[in-house]
């Protein structure tokens, strides 16, 4: 009997010895260990890599082409979903972590099973995903000067893009916008990087607050957080003229005072990775600048997270994009970025940094850089140990507690410019009894509208049909008293407000959604018909205006006829937020986080320059005291 037990246990030993034994019969697999200590388990993965499997953790690829047999014979390190890239229209919690775990269970077959990481645009809420929680753009939470509400912003949107099964969000945006002629301006906090710095509090909202042993080093708190991404490094606010993916020109003083300092912050808040700028910085593409990239940010800033490209970044190094692409990866590789989005021609990417490697264009030292700092965030967020989505989390998406804190931040956002003609007493609050009130408007009953781009799809889309929310017309209407009529026409007559009787009228108008490039605009007006509107209404009934944008337009023109005036910003999807400050549940306390030019020949224009001479200067914001 006793020989037998010896024999069992000689199995059960053996069958262990073969559980911890690496492919290659390299003996006990460290890096699968997590009470090993970080870097031993980055050394040990390491050294176990071939050429191959370390160019594969390099490639990001867009989620159509991730397919498992792809993922798999090429050792994907990553895949993202481009903006308005879902696993299938108005898809469910569950289907988007069946497909992430899919694709995780390909990466997990290989040899090492090292785990894919898989990202996403987060930058107001997560705007891909049908009924999640959609908060005010950035430009709106700068004007709240509340890095506490960031924070909570932070951790909300974290629950809420984990509900999907993904670990990895591209924000928060850092970018100091000096020009809102620029289409990325609301993705911006402020003009000013102390704004911009103080905001940056939403990196450990998104990641957990790190401990002070872990400040400086990229870190994420648990499978209840994700890896944040600042972007876009450096000087992406800064173009000649606004124009996107142009060139930034100023001295490198310029830079480190104005663009470079919430990336200190980001840095200091352990953020996990940096995206780099389609930018050039004086003629030099960002994607090819070694010494901003590597000398400061990674030597001198001490950054040890991973930099990733954006998307197609490479391509972009030469004119026309993609003209030479084996310089493309040669400059970028060697100016230190370290995950490529690339996002589609994998083959090409895979075999020519392989061949620049092989022919010692690009050193196995530089190759060895990347990988540890991929692998360094993956060890760090937990990833090895917790590959999968997390189905407790589903209820997260969308909940009531999220929209409640985004509808905070909408009250919070919104910024008084006029209250009351001159000589007249003020117009807001609005009293909840209010007898008979026009909203007019194209942004008053726009779901689409008011949350701006990057929601559903790239650019955004109008209309009601998109995802779940509240309008700012239901926001009315829900809040006044049962006696008052609410009246709703987007584009009445002069005739129709003239008869109607109103006592007042909330005209809600502003621009439709757009992202990038296609938000880029030298002359800044408001869109047809809102000055029509503007016209007709304010002319016969007293008005207050909302105005829904991504940065100051012009509105010189008609401020004297508006009784008072509201920024909005981009405010999301709960439109209730807006009707809680104009019926005076809560007073308005925004502040402006961008100075608002008369004309756009004044552009650009920012707090401390010379000759300031601002139709609303930075900082302003009218207040008001809940009417109880």
């Amino acid at each position: 009997m006793g020989h037998i037990w010896r024999c069992a246990h000689l199995l059960l030993y053996c069958c262990l010895l073969l559980s911890t034994t690496g492919v290659q019969g390299s003996g006990y697999l460290k890096y699968k260990d997590p009470k090993q200590p970080l870097n031993t388990r980055i050394d040990d993965l390491l050294s176990r890599m071939s050429l191959a499997e370390k160019i594969g953790q390099m490639a990001q690829i867009e989620r159509s082409i991730a397919t498992p047999d792809v993922i798999k014979n090429n050792y994907i390190g990553s895949v993202l979903s481009g903006g308005g890239s879902w696993p299938a229209p108005q898809a469910t919690v569950q289907e988007w972590a069946s497909m992430v775990t899919e694709m995780q269970k390909a990466a997990l077959s290989t040899p090492l099973g090292i785990p894919m990481i898989y990202g996403i645009d987060a930058v107001h809420g997560h705007g891909n995903v049908y009924k999640a929680t959609i908060f005010p753009h950035n430009v709106g939470l700068g004007a709240t000067r509340d890095p506490e509400l960031a924070k909570k912003i932070g951790a909300a949107v974290a629950l809420e893009v984990r509900a999907t099964g993904i670990p990895y969000i591209f924000a928060p945006c850092v970018a100091v916008c000096r020009d809102p002629r620029w289409g990325r301006c609301y993705e911006s906090f402020s003009e000013d990087p102390k704004v911009v710095q103080m905001m940056t509090q939403i990196i450990p909202g998104f990641q957990g607050e790190a401990p002070p042993s872990s400040r400086g080093r990229p870190y994420v708190a648990g499978t209840r957080n994700v890896a944040a991404c600042a972007k876009h490094y450096v000087g992406d606010g800064g173009t000649n003229k606004g124009i996107n993916e142009n060139n930034t020109i100023i001295d490198f003083h310029g830079l480190l005072q104005i663009h470079m300092p919430p990336y200190y912050n980001a840095v200091i808040n352990s953020v996990s990775t940096i995206m780099v700028s389609y930018t050039s910085w004086n003629g030099v593409k960002m994607h090819a600048n070694h010494f901003l990239v590597t000398d400061f940010l990674k030597n001198k800033l001490k950054f040890r997270g991973f930099v990733i490209s954006d998307w197609q970044g490479l391509d972009r190094i030469t004119s026309p994009a993609g003209s030479d692409y084996h310089l493309s990866i040669k400059l970028g590789v060697l100016a230190g970025i370290d995950m490529i989005m690339i996002p589609f021609n994998y083959t090409d990417f895979i075999g020519n940094l392989t061949s620049l490697v092989h022919d010692n264009t690009i050193p196995m030292s530089r190759i060895d850089d990347a990988v540890r700092r991929i692998l360094r965030v993956k060890f760090t967020m937990g990833l090895f140990e917790n590959p999968f989505p997390d189905p407790s989390l589903a209820g997260e998406l969308g909940k009531q507690e999220h929209r409640d804190l985004a509808r905070e931040a909408v009250r919070k956002s919104l910024v008084l410019l006029k209250n009351g003609k001159y000589g007249e007493k003020p117009l807001l609050p609005l009293p909840k009894k209010c007898g008979k009130i026009l909203v007019a408007g194209s942004h008053a009953d726009n779901l689409g509208n008011q949350c701006g781009g990057w929601t559903i799809t790239w650019q955004g889309l109008q209309g009601n049909n998109l995802t779940a929310g509240t309008t700012i017309l239901e926001g009315i209407k829900s809040t006044v008293d049962g006696s008052a009529q609410v009246v709703y026409s987007e584009e009445p007559s002069p005739d129709f407000v003239q008869k109607g009787g109103f006592n007042y009228a909330i005209v809600v108008v502003g621009e439709p959604p757009y992202s990038e490039t296609q938000g880029d605009n030298l002359n800044l007006t408001i869109p047809a018909p809102g000055p029509s509107v503007i016209e007709t209404v304010c002319s016969n009934v007293k008005c207050i205006v909302v105005l829904i944008s991504g940065r100051p337009l012009v509105i010189e023109p008609y401020i004297n006829k508006i009784d008072a005036f509201v920024a909005a910003w981009l405010p999301g999807t709960e439109g209730k937020g807006v009707a809680d400050v104009l019926f005076g549940d809560y007073g308005f306390t925004g502040k402006l986080s961008r100075t608002w030019f008369k004309s756009v020949d004044q552009l650009p224009m920012n707090v401390g320059d010379p000759h300031y001479d601002p139709l609303f200067p930075f900082g302003f914001g009218l207040e008001t005291h809940p009417s109880y």
